[in-house]
Formats: C-alpha cells, sequence, structure tokens
C-alpha cells in the first residue's frame, strides 16, 4: 500500500455555458489527486490527511471513495474546507486562488496520525501546500523524518506561491526536506520560482546530492527529465489534444508510484541503484498519464486502461 499524505480541497473549474464563463465545484488538492490516481491504475492507497465536516468535505470524501482509495486514516473535522479557483492563463497554462484560513487541510495534528505503519506500507508520498501551512506541516514533517529510515519517501512541493510568498522561507523548508526524501518530483515552474537566478537542471543536480536517489522535473508540453546518480535521462512530452492542464503533474506523480510498485521497486535499495534503462522507461509511462489528463477539464487522472489505449492509437 502507498500512503499519500497532504491536502484535500474544491477547486473551482472555469467552464463555458452559453458564452458565459461559470465555475463548476470539484474535488482537488495536489495530494487528493495522487491518491485518486493510484487507486486508478490499480494500486492500494491509503489517504492520511484531514478533511472537513462540511458539505464540501462530504463531496471530497464522496469521490475518494467511490474511486477506491483506503481512508482508514483519514480525519474529519468541525473546521471549514479550503477552496480553490483555477484561473487559466498562467505561466503553467492556470494559476489559482485560494480562500480559505484556519481549514482543515492545514489543521491535522500529530495525535491524528497512525503511531506506526506496518511492513506492508511501501512508501509515504507527501505534498504541496499542506507541508508548509498549519499545524500539518509540523505533523507531516515529522511523519516524513520518523519514516524515512522503514520506506520510500515521495516528495512533490507543487509550490503555490499564493498562499506561502516568502519565497526564501519556501525555499528553506523544501530543502530542509530533502535529506528525508528518497524520490523526488517538481515541475519546471517549481524550481523556477524557487531558484529564479539558477538554471533548473542546476538546481536538480544538487537537490539530488542532497540526499534523495531519484530525481524527476516536468516540463509541461517538453515532457520531463530524471536524475539517478550520475544519469540524467530526457523524455519528450506526448501529443494530445489539450482540454486543460490542471492535475497533469499529479497524474505523472500516480503513474510514476504505480510504475515502481507494479516492477517492486517502490524500496529503497531499488531506487539507489536505478539505471539509465529504467529512467527511460518511467518517464515516458508518466508522460503518457500527463497526456491523458491533459485531455479532460479539472484534475482527472487517467485510468489503466485509458494509458494502454493511448500507448496502443499512438504505437507506443
Amino acid at each position: 500500500m502507498i500512503g499519500v499524505c497532504g491536502e484535500a480541497l474544491i477547486d473551482f473549474v472555469p467552464l463555458d455555458v452559453n458564452g458565459d464563463s461559470v465555475y463548476a465545484p470539484r474535488p482537488g488538492g495536489s495530494p487528493c489527486n495522487v491518491a485518486v490516481g493510484l487507486a486508478r491504475l490499480g494500486k492500494p492507497a491509503a489517504f492520511i490527511s484531514k478533511i472537513s465536516n462540511d458539505r464540501f468535505g462530504d463531496l471530497l470524501h464522496s469521490h475518494l471513495a467511490q474511486n477506491g482509495v483506503d481512508m482508514r486514516w483519514l480525519v474529519r473535522g468541525n473546521e471549514p474546507s479550503a477552496l480553490a479557483f483555477v484561473i487559466p492563463g498562467g505561466s503553467s497554462g492556470h494559476d489559482f486562488a485560494f480562500y480559505g484560513s484556519g481549514t482543515a487541510e492545514q489543521s491535522l495534528i500529530a495525535a491524528e496520525v497512525p503511531d506506526s505503519f506496518a511492513d506492508g506500507v511501501t512508501a509515504l508520498h507527501f505534498g504541496s501546500y499542506s507541508l508548509l501551512l498549519g499545524s500539518s506541516a509540523k505533523t507531516y514533517g515529522e511523519l516524513m523524518r520518523r519514516e524515512h529510515s522503514s520506506r520510500v519517501i515521495a516528495l512533490d512541493p507543487n509550490v503555490r506561491p499564493a498562499l506561502f510568498a516568502d519565497r526564501k522561507l519556501y525555499r528553506r523548508r523544501i530543502e530542509d526536506l530533502l535529506c528525508f526524501a528518497t524520490l523526488i518530483k517538481a515541475s519546471e515552474d517549481d524550481i523556477r520560482w524557487l531558484y529564479p537566478d539558477e538554471r533548473v537542471a542546476n538546481v536538480a543536480a544538487r537537490w539530488r546530492e542532497m540526499g534523495p536517489s531519484v530525481i524527476v522535473v516536468t516540463l509541461g508540453a517538453g515532457g520531463a527529465i530524471g536524475l539517478a546518480g550520475d544519469t540524467v535521462v530526457s523524455s519528450p512530452g506526448v501529443r494530445v489534444n489539450v482540454a486543460d492542464t490542471v492535475g497533469a503533474g499529479d497524474a505523472f506523480m500516480s503513474a510514476t508510484l504505480a510504475w515502481l510498485d507494479d516492477r517492486k521497486l517502490l524500496n529503497r535499495d531499488a531506487l539507489a541503484e536505478f539505471n539509465e534503462d529504467a529512467l527511460v522507461d518511467i518517464l515516458a509511462y508518466a508522460n503518457r498519464a500527463a497526456a491523458v489528463a491533459c485531455t479532460k477539464p479539472g484534475a482527472d487522472p487517467p485510468r489503466r486502461r485509458q494509458l494502454a489505449e493511448l500507448i496502443h492509437k499512438q504505437g507506443l
């Protein structure tokens, strides 16, 4: 089983209705999307988080349940749900406007997470702004520190400057967590915001030296690059008719973890010895998952069948 740690929230996604732009609520939040993506790819995934008892929390709970996500470690609270409005036209195709403070996803405390995990939990994935805000930041940081020697720790910073604008503190927080991570996935936009005066490849190489075995950087339509040891490989993007890029990086992340689990490589020793062929294959698979996600509006990670259909259609 793969445990996913981080926020679930409500994305308000813009839709065109008779020429007018209207917003529709959709379940979202990067870690929530990763948990759903894993389940849709046939992987046992548990969500370790906190959601509200309000109506939006009910929507999130139903979404997770309907997609087969294990919720044994999901906590409900009286804090309100966080809301995010998707604003088209940012550097990655969209930006977000966030609303809510003291919200449920920021309020997880240490007493609300398991004291230990069974050996069957092979990996814990951590993501996004819940690593920086509220009591959840401390809770997840301590959990990562506690578990990093026992299982794979995957980390996706998924930078959100609209919620935490202090670049220096943001950068320090992410760097403080790198030594606990086995696998890092970040976007080109994440790294460019954190380190505006440095080349993306140089930052990724420096991160690799700080502890993680494998680092992957997504490049949007340009595909992705991967680093393992002294090896650096690149993989081109997959051409599709793009409806929306929201959730594409999360689909990439869930596909990366699923690919590793399919091949019994989701362990610290295997990732420490990751080679060039494995990097090429994992990037190609994850790029396809991201491409499928881009063909649908909102965060809607693909199922295994949809990935297989894309691979067959494009002769990949």
